[in-house]
């Protein structure tokens, strides 16, 4: 028998959300998907050992730590073999969901390129592993398209070129995470979750490798228009480029400051968009158990 699970990042709520909104937003999200009739698994790493399942007080211990690791594919091991804690990103859970039988991940926004950021006269280009991860790892991930810091368009040309699906939900564009429309296509558009688990299904009966991305536009009372968010992206962006921040250290602070500039608005609309792309997680996963029963 097939279970509906639907796997959870940690890193969102150990790096991606202030505490303790974090550990509540957590809870939302398990509560969401409980709801839907399908079992959250929030995946995480802890002492070296990769839990599948974290429990409410071993998400605070993330989402508290000081020294918790953002884990991504390539130092996996390197927190696994010193028996450190870590919070795993959108490849890193992926990779885990897969080897665990999770056919099915909920998240906010997936990583992708970001924009060039210039120091002095060399330039940056700074290409996520979650786009590695979506072109070669057989788990749906429910989010709303890519994170609007980054370079859209190049995001989504990058998703083509690794052949991973693009589905629009209840949209036939790829969502810009704060706004509900970029302008950008997406492969195909389905209206309900039978519809994504059909076209999932059919990706794993023909064998090809990689994701089915599912992109859910925020909720309508919380979205941020893109004409209104594009500015202070760019403001933020260039403040990042003069304080030499790249990789890893960049999109927390760069979520920090979007939410301070906005008053909060990209915060509540972050957190409205995870528990929503949670609930439809479920709802397809409860589905694709059932046609591959």
């Amino acid at each position: 028998m097939v279970r509906a699970q639907v796997a959870l990042e940690s890193t969102v709520f150990a790096h991606g959300l202030p505490y303790p909104i974090s550990v509540e937003v957590a809870r939302q999200m398990e509560e969401r998907v409980c709801q839907e009739g399908a079992e959250p698994r929030i995946i995480g790493i802890l002492d070296g050992e990769i839990v599948v399942g974290l429990t409410s007080a071993q998400v605070e211990r993330l989402a508290k730590g000081a020294h918790v690791q953002k884990v991504s594919r390539r130092n996996l091991p390197v927190v696994v073999a010193r028996k450190m804690d870590g919070a795993t990103t959108v490849a890193a859970t992926m990779w885990i969901a897969h080897q665990h039988g999770i056919r099915v991940f909920a998240t906010g926004g997936i990583g992708g390129v970001h924009r060039r950021v210039k120091r002095s006269d060399e330039g940056y280009l700074d290409i996520s592993a979650d786009l590695e991860e979506l072109g070669q790892t057989p788990v749906a991930v429910v989010c709303s398209g890519a994170k609007a810091i980054l370079d859209l368009p190049a995001t989504r040309e990058y998703l083509e070129t690794k052949g991973v699906t693009v589905v629009g939900y209840g949209t036939e564009e790829f969502p810009a995470f704060f706004s509900r429309s970029s302008g950008l296509p997406v492969d195909a558009r389905c209206d309900t979750p039978g519809e994504v688990a059909e076209i999932i299904r059919a990706r794993l009966q023909l064998g090809l490798p990689g994701s089915v991305l599912v992109a859910v536009p925020v909720p309508h009372a919380e979205e941020i228009p893109f004409e209104e968010m594009e500015p202070l992206i760019e403001q933020v962006v260039e403040e990042a480029a003069e304080n030499g921040l790249i990789s890893a250290a960049l999109t927390p602070c760069l979520l920090q400051r979007l939410a301070r500039l906005t008053e909060n608005r990209s915060l509540r609309a972050n957190i409205a968009l995870l528990k929503n792309n949670a609930r439809v997680a479920a709802q397809i996963a409860r589905v694709l158990a059932d046609m591959l029963c």
